[in-house]
C-alpha cells in the first residue's frame, strides 16, 4: 500500500499537467476557429505533450512534483522548445507570437498550480 500512497502525487501531478497542455491546445483551437474535435486537439497537443513527458524524464519530476524548481520550470521548458521544435518539424506554425503566447499559457498553466499548492501547503501547515 505505502508504494500507491508515494506514487499518487506524481501521477496527480502527471495528469494535471497534461490536462493544462490539453486545456491550452483546446483554447488555443478555439480562439482561432479551428474545429474542436477530439483528432484536431490531438493533433495540437502532441508536440507539446511529448515536450512534457520530456520534461518529467529531465527533471525526474516524480520526486517532487509539485515543486516549482526544478520539477515546474524544467517541464515548462520543455513543454515549450520541444513542442515548438516538434511542430517546426511537422509542418505547424511556430510564428513569433505563437511562441510568445504558448510561452506565458503554459506557464501560467504548468507553473501555476504548483504555486498555488505550494501556497495552501504553507497556510494550511
Amino acid at each position: 500500500m505505502e508504494t500507491r500512497n508515494t506514487t499518487r502525487p506524481a501521477v496527480l501531478a502527471l495528469f494535471a499537467d497534461i490536462a493544462g497542455v490539453v486545456v491550452f491546445c483546446t483554447i488555443g483551437r478555439r480562439s482561432h476557429a479551428e474545429g474542436l474535435t477530439l483528432g484536431g486537439i490531438a493533433e495540437t497537443a502532441w508536440p507539446f505533450l511529448s515536450g512534457t513527458l520530456i520534461g518529467w524524464l529531465i527533471a525526474r519530476a516524480w520526486r517532487a512534483p509539485t515543486a516549482v524548481a526544478p520539477s515546474g520550470l524544467v517541464i515548462w521548458l520543455s513543454t515549450v522548445v520541444v513542442g515548438m521544435l516538434l511542430r517546426k518539424a511537422s509542418s505547424q506554425g511556430v510564428a513569433a507570437s505563437f511562441i510568445v503566447v504558448a510561452s506565458l499559457v503554459t506557464a501560467l498553466l504548468l507553473i501555476g498550480w504548483r504555486m498555488a499548492a505550494g501556497l495552501i501547503r504553507r497556510r494550511s501547515g
